[in-house]
């Protein structure tokens, strides 16, 4: 096995250093480059654990003698920079003092059978991120992603997601009619209508759709679902925030397969 390389960079006009900024600082740079920056212990640490073997890892000079010692050095190539050149490569307010690059895999085509998450145009990242988490922690594998939906990749996305893309198989891009793919019963989300989710038989696996935070799920989609969901609110709001919602209907597909 060839021992992995260290360079240490001081130029914020490295070429290395620039392709890194805009990789960390572009929401959709990930897209043209096929690799993403993740930042921080916790998601390099998810990502490792999930068996992700990193491009590239970048640590400050102050980290440097402490991933040496117990971070297990599994990239090919490491850079090292001061503490304020990373700072200014970071999107953190608080910088990470540690990064890795990730190749992403090769777009992949939504698998018919399995338990799905949709989301249809679901835009703030924070929204995304939680219910990656908790497609995760239920047992939804795949999440497809429809035109107009946040970047999957994106910083905001990953740091709310805290780990959980390592796990999951995401497909981002998709129009109304790929949805044509998927051989298991379509579950819309609905305010107003539907069956009440606590009295509803929920098949597995199914395929959850959650939708626009203001719009909720487009007709057109809706028409396809094989059942409307509504969730009980017995204190009155008038809504759930999306994520809240996508939540308590994946807890409850995963607690009753």
């Amino acid at each position: 096995m060839t021992a992995p390389s260290t360079v240490q960079i001081h130029s914020r006009d490295n070429p290395h250093v620039k392709e890194l900024r805009r990789l960390a600082q572009d929401s959709t740079q990930y897209r043209r480059q096929g690799r993403v920056w993740i930042e921080g212990e916790h998601l390099c640490a998810a990502a490792r654990t999930r068996g992700w073997a990193p491009e590239m890892a970048v640590f400050s000079e102050s980290f440097w003698h402490l991933a040496l010692a117990d971070k297990g050095l599994t990239a090919t190539k490491n850079i090292v920079l001061p503490d304020a050149l990373f700072a200014s490569i970071s999107g953190l307010e608080s910088p990470a003092r540690m990064a890795y690059v990730l190749g992403l895999p090769a777009p992949a085509r939504p698998d018919p059978a399995a338990p799905t998450v949709v989301l249809d145009r679901v835009q703030d990242a924070g929204n995304v991120g939680s219910i990656l988490r908790s497609s995760a922690a239920f047992g939804f594998r795949q999440v497809l992603a429809m035109k107009g939906s946040a970047a999957l990749w994106s910083a905001k996305v990953l740091r709310a997601g805290m780990g959980a893309h390592f796990g999951l198989t995401l497909v981002e891009g998709l129009a109304e009619d790929d949805l044509e793919a998927l051989a298991v019963p379509l579950l819309a989300t609905h305010v107003h209508a539907g069956d009440w989710l606590h009295r509803a038989a929920l098949p597995w696996p199914c395929a959850w759709v959650f939708g626009h935070e203001g719009q909720g799920v487009a007709p057109q989609i809706e028409a396809r679902a094989a059942q409307r969901i509504r969730i009980a609110q017995p204190g009155g709001e008038e809504s759930l925030n999306v994520a809240a919602a996508a939540a308590i209907c994946l807890h409850a597909s995963g607690a009753a397969r």
